[in-house]
């Protein structure tokens, strides 16, 4: 399994687990997540020992949804840079929403904005 940034893996049996691992921002997406669950639904698509993802978090929330401090940065982006990233996002939701393998949310404590979204991919 690869290495992600903020994003832990586990498999137990036929299970893959993925915890969104930013407690500190409480799981809020950043381009780094974002790009690690896009990355690990590719992964699992390609694992034949994997029937069913379950994604959770660490933490007291599950999502806050997109982290501020990385919203603040992207103030001055330009329009196609705006657009490039609204694109990482929603592959990301169809990443999710389009495995070929049940996906179950375990959600704990909050969930806003994307953090729903990313609920609501799941089966």
């Amino acid at each position: 399994m690869t290495n992600y940034t903020h994003l832990e893996l586990e498999q137990r049996g036929a299970v893959r687990w993925l915890w969104l691992n930013r407690p500190e921002v409480r799981n809020a997406f950043n381009e780094a997540l974002i790009a690690d669950i896009a990355a690990a639904f590719a992964d699992v698509e390609a694992s034949a020992d994997t029937r069913v993802v379950v994604v959770a978090a660490r933490g007291s929330a599950f999502c806050a949804g997109a982290d501020l401090n990385w919203m603040r940065g992207m103030a001055d982006y330009s329009h196609a840079d705006n657009h490039a990233d609204a694109l990482k996002v929603a592959r990301m939701f169809h990443a999710v929403h389009s495995c070929s393998k049940p996906v179950i949310a375990r959600v704990q404590g909050d969930a806003f904005g994307g953090g729903v979204g990313l609920v609501a991919a799941c089966d």
